[in-house]
């Protein structure tokens, strides 16, 4: 069965599945669609990186950070706050030379600057980087019911992205503007952006259920 959209804002897989269309371009895009975008997490590093990532994706296209995944997780310690934190310029020298990742030199030296950031953020609010975030999760009436691609199409950025965009740039988080904390906030299950009759709609809304929010 070739690919073949059946509905506005689906897309039917060559395995039979409906999808969210923007996942039918490759197979990458589908198994990061199936079991990643949308289901919520409470861990530091994991947040961390899609705030980073999503930073990096800036001007370019998703599919081409996740096939550079594994490079900037090679770079970047896994992610790891307190190890990014640690991360000298000569680093950056270093990461800037290698065409595995987007070698954009501000990015890079904003994602060492960021796990610094978090670090104040952890030590201002004796909490963790989860429970600060976990704040800014969109409040029902900001969003329609159900969820439509029209709707997704006209609001790239959302009263809950700007609300998060302004809280991380206050505290001096770089590359993290309103359109790239509302990609964040999709992706890490904050909402689920999922179209009606995609076959992982009903695992993330069960995830999302499920998940305590940190405090």
């Amino acid at each position: 069965m070739s690919e073949e959209t059946t509905h506005e804002g689906l897309l039917q897989g060559t395995d039979g599945r409906m999808r969210c269309a923007w996942a039918g371009a490759s197979a990458d895009y589908a198994l990061y669609h199936d079991t990643e975008w949308g289901r919520p997490s409470a861990d530091d590093d994991r947040l961390f990186e899609k705030l980073c990532l999503e930073g990096f994706q800036a001007g370019l296209s998703w599919i081409t950070i996740l096939r550079k995944r594994e490079a900037f997780r090679r770079h970047f310690h896994g992610f790891a706050i307190k190890a990014v934190a640690g991360m000298t310029e000569a680093d950056v020298e270093r990461i800037v030379a290698d065409p595995a990742i987007v070698r954009h030199r501000g990015k890079i030296a904003s994602t060492i600057n960021n796990a610094r950031r978090a670090l104040a953020l952890r030590e201002e609010t004796g909490a963790s980087l989860a429970a600060f975030l976990w704040r800014f999760e969109p409040l029902p009436e900001e969003r329609p019911e159900p969820m439509s691609a029209e709707w997704l199409r006209a609001n790239p950025v959302t009263p809950a992205s700007t609300r998060l965009s302004k809280a991380l740039r206050a505290r001096g988080f770089s590359f993290v503007g309103p359109t790239t904390m509302y990609a964040f906030l999709q992706s890490m299950g904050f909402v689920n952006d999922h179209m009606e009759g995609c076959c992982v709609r009903d695992e993330c809304e069960a995830a999302r259920a499920r998940f305590v929010r940190p405090a």
